[in-house]
């Protein structure tokens, strides 16, 4: 009777593509003998699958009920008496009001021009002025009740939030943010159908979702370990929610469930002490940097980059790759190009049709230096560094934020295997790192002027900091092949190692 392997579903609250570490992740776990099946969310609510080596990718959809909170469905008779109901009232009041316009003139050009005409129709223009007025006014009065929820800045809102956590602690996310359980309906009937011997949750939404799951095969008799991946320090990060009450409600939710994770891993060793801090942990999390996996082959991307932005290899190009938010401060290379003549600048992003890309370019317009802005797309994880070593120097202008601060991000490590000089802003770790091996040049963050210098400095003698990859950075540590085996003994200890027999059932 054959022995089927341990199961491991993986889960992530993004569409898993563009998402490096989950990637290498589940294809490292398939390649050590489980059976990996790894869960994110559907972009288009459509159910979709594929394979990552031996692992099975699943795109679960997620119907966003819970985005807005109980009391923003109600209606706001003492706040806002003239403002519509919640619901699609608002909208039809105002198509009903095109309509009755578009069929007043439509009469008018039937009747054509004259006295007559006006007289005929002045009483239902006048009707029509007298709806127009009323329902403009409810709908005005309805979004600003609805801006004046979004900020909850109100007295009342003020209050409700400090009832719930005074009364409720960190169960509080309940109401702050019940967008939490939406990830949890949809993903827990495919996690009990998968019936895994381990969860590996990423990041801190998900935690909750691993942590029942584990509590409720308990119930059925079943033991599942929980694997928590904590990319970020949650504390210091930027809200993802425009809401003055998601930063609590995730501090909340990941304080409830953290204590049924059976092991914590995450990407750096300073993050990793504050998280047994935080936590209160028994051990100290393991640590699997998000570095590059260059696998078997070589897999150089096709066009390459200099071919995608249109220049050849004498022209100077700077690059970005990564995820375009405004607290990684990308505007600074638009702005910084008009004293940069010649220069080119790459930005290899997961979402070009984000606003702020949207406005990187037309900033760009505006300065004249359109022409030298390339906005690009991701390629596969293995591709980066051969496509990013094509650059010049490799750009990190990331602000201050305690997450900023301690991390060495993944574009970090890609840039280095690249080759390339760095250009980091003077955010704790990675600017230390950089002055103590001379890889790139460091600037004030936010500052233009500084991010100027540092850019010139790099390419008027670039040979001088490629120079310490072979002296000062230890790129045999930064690569994915000496990370995996880290969590594929975190897996080991949880598990017991995988028999032969076993890899063989898969």
């Amino acid at each position: 009777m054959a022995v089927h392997p341990q199961r491991i579903v993986m889960l992530v609250q993004n569409g898993v593509t563009g998402d490096s570490r989950i990637q290498k992740e589940a294809e490292s776990a398939a390649a050590a003998g489980y059976a990996v099946t790894l869960l994110g969310v559907s972009p288009d609510r459509r159910p979709q699958e594929w394979t990552l080596g031996e692992a099975e990718v699943r795109l679960v959809p997620v119907d966003r009920v819970f985005d807005r909170r109980r009391h923003e469905m109600r209606r706001g008779w003492l706040r806002s008496p003239l403002a519509y109901p919640p619901g699609p009232l608002a909208a039809y009041r105002n198509r009903q009001a095109r309509a009755w316009r578009t069929d007043l003139d439509t009469e008018r050009d039937l009747r054509g021009p004259g006295l007559g005409a006006t007289l005929a129709l002045a009483p239902r223009e006048a009707a029509y002025r007298l709806f127009w007025g009323w329902t403009g006014l409810r709908r005005r009065a309805t979004r600003r009740l609805e801006q004046r929820r979004a900020a909850a800045a109100a007295p009342i809102d003020r209050a409700a939030a400090s009832f719930w956590k005074a009364v409720a602690g960190d169960r509080a996310w309940r109401r702050l943010d019940p967008a939490l359980w939406d990830l949890e309906l949809s993903f827990a009937p495919v996690i009990d159908e998968l019936r895994p011997d381990l969860i590996h949750a990423n990041d801190f939404q998900m935690l909750g979702v691993g942590a029942r799951a584990k509590l409720r095969a308990a119930r059925r008799g079943r033991e599942i370990k929980l694997v928590w991946d904590a990319h970020e320090y949650l504390p210091g990060m930027k809200a993802w929610k425009n809401h003055p009450w998601w930063k609590d409600a995730q501090l909340g939710h990941e304080r409830e469930f953290a204590p049924h994770a059976d092991a914590v891993v995450t990407v750096s060793d300073t993050l990793a002490s504050m998280m047994r801090e935080r936590h209160r942990l028994p051990e100290t999390p393991e640590v699997v940097m998000n570095v590059p996996d260059f696998g078997d082959a070589d897999e150089a991307p096709d066009p390459s980059l200099r071919e995608r932005c249109g220049i050849g290899p004498g022209t100077p190009l700077m690059v970005y790759s990564g995820a375009p938010l405004e607290q990684r401060g990308l505007h600074i290379l638009v702005e910084a190009l008009p004293s940069l003549p010649g220069i080119h600048a790459a930005f290899i992003v997961s979402k070009p049709h984000w606003r702020y890309v949207l406005r990187l370019q037309s900033r760009a317009a505006e300065l004249g230096v359109a022409d030298r802005v390339h906005v690009l797309e991701y390629v596969p994880h293995r591709q980066v560094v051969p496509f990013l070593a094509e650059a010049d120097l490799g750009v990190i202008p990331i602000h201050h934020w305690g997450n900023h601060e301690i991390s060495l991000i993944t574009k970090f490590f890609e840039y280095a295997h690249a080759r390339l000089p760095i250009v980091v802003s003077d955010v704790k770790t990675m600017s230390a790192l950089v002055r103590r091996t001379g890889q790139g040049e460091v600037f004030r963050a936010e500052d233009t002027e500084d991010f100027i210098r540092a850019v010139k400095a790099v390419l008027e003698d670039p040979e001088t900091y490629r120079k310490a990859y072979a002296e000062a950075v230890p790129l045999e540590e930064w690569t994915w092949a000496s990370q995996s085996t880290r969590l594929i003994g975190v897996y080991r200890r949880l598990l017991g190692a995988a028999t032969d027999e076993e890899r063989r059932a898969q």
